[in-house]
């Protein structure tokens, strides 16, 4: 269904995310030397670390519910973003392990309907390694001789984010990783950030999944954007193929304090499954937008939501359609965007002006949040211009169509429903996101910090 046909061959797509990355093993880590040496994320070193954990409930209950948390003695309310992502984030740039001071990156908000963010990043795209893997295929094996997660180093690594074993919220300062047999899920820096407290979620490290979605991992996902607790938080996930640049399973996050075009944008329920009276699950396109796009929002539980969107990603890696997702609303929102655009520029179909600015169109920039290399791109940027750039990303409209039939086959209907057919230019969306902003700001339930 629309597949790539043949073998393709583009320029190959620099990245470092680690400052370890090309390297034998992992860093120095500190003073301490643990495991192997290296202070490496593999079951030598992890096995012997004491990282912090933040333990989530792990039911599969109310969708309302979020990681705003109490310790036992009363204290304040603790915002696991805020007081630990972004703490410890903020320590790891005090001690110098990001590559370049992301926060004095000018940033500006396009002027026009959307709201198109643009950020001048002149140094992120120089002194990088090639991506490793062809850019042709969605599902590629893992290869331990290339780099993976395994080899950062530990100082990069945060803090573990793990399902808790009582149905209660939990933050652990220190703790060990009790055995061999667990893969634990962690949270780590991105040495070359795009924004502030821009992060990477592996998911069970020690596992070595090559990039590529399943039911579990992306549970994990949407769990961790629900536990942030913050709109402005945005958990995101490119394939191989749509500029994913390390074959080993993860997402990565970041805070930016802006609403993003995509989640401006009006949307058209397309359809309702049979099976919805049983969980709730809607799917929409996107409508006056560049990229082609499906939303997928609703569900009784976290676990039907997660299952919905990990079913129709499954099946687009199985037909080899690059693709990206980016999580929204505190977990409640998924924007799955089909891609084609290394396909385009490996047949020369890419015009040579966008090609000209270097920037590969991966989840943030279709989103709507523009990461330029050049200080001519930056200077000149308009909506006209953003919009330019993301067309070349879309699927043509009668690719998309195969693909959007073939995830309403998945759900079990090909109906389309039209209750909701005409939305006035974003308004419903806009006031569902002004909702989501009010209720990230309530205190809600306690959370238990151990020692």
């Amino acid at each position: 269904m629309g597949g790539f046909e043949r073998t393709l061959t583009i320029r190959k797509v620099p990245t470092v995310v680690s400052n370890y990355q090309g390297e034998e093993g992992g860093g120095d880590g500190g003073s301490e030397n643990l495991g192997c040496g290296r202070n490496c994320l593999g079951k030598c070193c992890l096995l012997v670390s004491k990282l912090p954990l933040y333990a989530f409930k792990k039911e599969h209950g109310d969708m309302s519910e979020n990681g705003m948390a109490n310790s036992t003695d009363q204290r304040p309310p603790v915002s696991f973003l805020h007081d630990l992502l972004l703490g410890q984030w903020e320590d790891r740039m005090r001690r110098g392990l990001f590559r370049y001071d992301v926060t004095q990156c000018e940033t500006k908000v396009i002027p026009g309907r959307y709201g198109f963010i643009a950020q001048l990043n002149e140094g992120r795209h120089l002194k990088k390694r090639p991506t490793e893997f062809r850019v042709d295929q969605v599902l590629q094996p893992f290869d331990d001789n290339k780099f993976n997660f395994t080899k950062v180093g530990l100082d990069e690594a945060l803090f573990r984010f793990e399902p808790s074993s009582d149905n209660m919220t939990h933050y652990f300062p220190s703790a060990f990783v009790t055995s061999e047999s667990d893969s634990p899920n962690i949270v780590a820096i991105n040495v070359s950030p795009i924004e502030y407290g821009h992060v990477l979620l592996i998911p069970r490290i020690f596992d070595c999944m090559p990039q590529r979605i399943d039911h579990a991992s992306f549970l994990a996902a949407l769990h961790f954007a629900k536990e942030a607790a913050d709109p402005f938080f945005r958990v995101g996930y490119n394939s191989l193929g749509a500029f994913a640049t390390i074959n080993h399973l993860h997402f990565q996050a970041y805070y930016i304090q802006v609403p993003f075009p995509a989640e401006k944008a009006p949307i058209r329920v397309i359809s309702k499954p049979k099976v919805m009276p049983h969980n709730g699950v809607v799917i929409s396109e996107l409508l006056k937008y560049p990229v082609r796009g499906l939303v997928f929002e609703g569900g009784n539980t976290i676990q039907v939501l997660s299952d919905a969107v990990a079913s129709s990603c499954i099946h687009l890696q199985s037909a080899n359609v690059p693709f990206n997702l980016l999580i929204s609303g505190c977990g409640k929102r998924v924007f799955l965007f089909p891609q084609c655009f290394a396909e385009k520029q490996a047949l020369g179909q890419v015009s040579p002006e966008v090609l000209d600015t270097q920037v590969n169109p991966a989840v943030w920039e279709i989103s709507g949040h523009m990461v330029l290399k050049r200080r001519e791109d930056f200077d000149k940027a308009s909506e006209d211009y953003a919009w330019r750039l993301l067309s070349e990303v879309s699927l043509s409209e009668e690719r998309f169509e195969e693909v959007k039939l073939a995830i309403l086959e998945a759900f079990g209907s090909k109906e389309v429903c039209t209750h909701r057919a005409s939305i006035k230019e974003g308004e419903e969306n806009e006031e569902a996101y002004q909702e989501s902003c009010e209720s990230a700001q309530l205190q809600l339930k306690n959370c238990i910090v151990l020692q």
